[in-house]
């Protein structure tokens, strides 16, 4: 398998590139599992974010580094759920198409997710930012259960993300023309 090397918050890293359609391959970058990584690149993170009371991301690839973010600094999480759960009182929700995932999705908060939010600082984080199309789903759930955002933060910037200056990031990811 052809591979992408990079350094990401000091710790050198090869993604497996992954073909996206017949023109277009992604270097795959998962955190899952690297627990050197998501807590060197949740700090890195925290030193360019905006204070904040509140991190919050969607399930799941964005969780363990929202964890180690709210660890490190707030101490406050939030996970907008891919499906409603049994405990979920009254959710709000929105509809997201992300490059990674086939179909379109739809991310769900419970009532209590939306009231830990209201009138609070948000940080939306994320592995990866590349069309932005997840963004926008959890800017729009952050409105909906009025928390106010205060920036937008991933690991990787992906393709003409990088180029954002709207989106704090630690490093560029370049997409891969065939």
């Amino acid at each position: 398998m052809k591979t992408y090397k990079m350094t990401i918050a000091g710790c050198e890293r090869e993604l497996p590139i992954c073909p996206i359609n017949k023109s277009l391959d992604i270097a795959a970058f998962i955190m899952f599992g690297d627990v050197e990584l998501t807590e060197k690149a949740a700090a890195e993170l925290l030193r360019k974010c905006p204070e904040h009371d509140i991190v919050v991301t969607a399930e799941a690839k964005g969780i363990p580094l929202c964890y180690e973010m709210a660890r490190q600094g707030c101490r406050n999480y939030v996970v907008a759920r891919k499906s409603i759960k049994l405990y979920m009182d009254d959710p709000i929700s929105v509809v997201v198409k992300s490059i990674t995932t086939e179909n379109t999705q739809t991310l769900y908060l419970s009532k209590d997710k939306c009231d830990l939010m209201k009138g609070k600082r948000v940080l939306i984080v994320d592995d990866v930012i590349s069309t932005g199309e997840s963004l926008l789903a959890l800017e729009e759930l952050v409105h909906k259960a009025g928390g106010n955002i205060v920036g937008e933060a991933a690991v990787l910037a992906e393709g003409d993300a990088s180029k954002r200056d709207d989106i704090i990031f630690l490093e560029p990811l370049p997409l891969f023309t065939k």
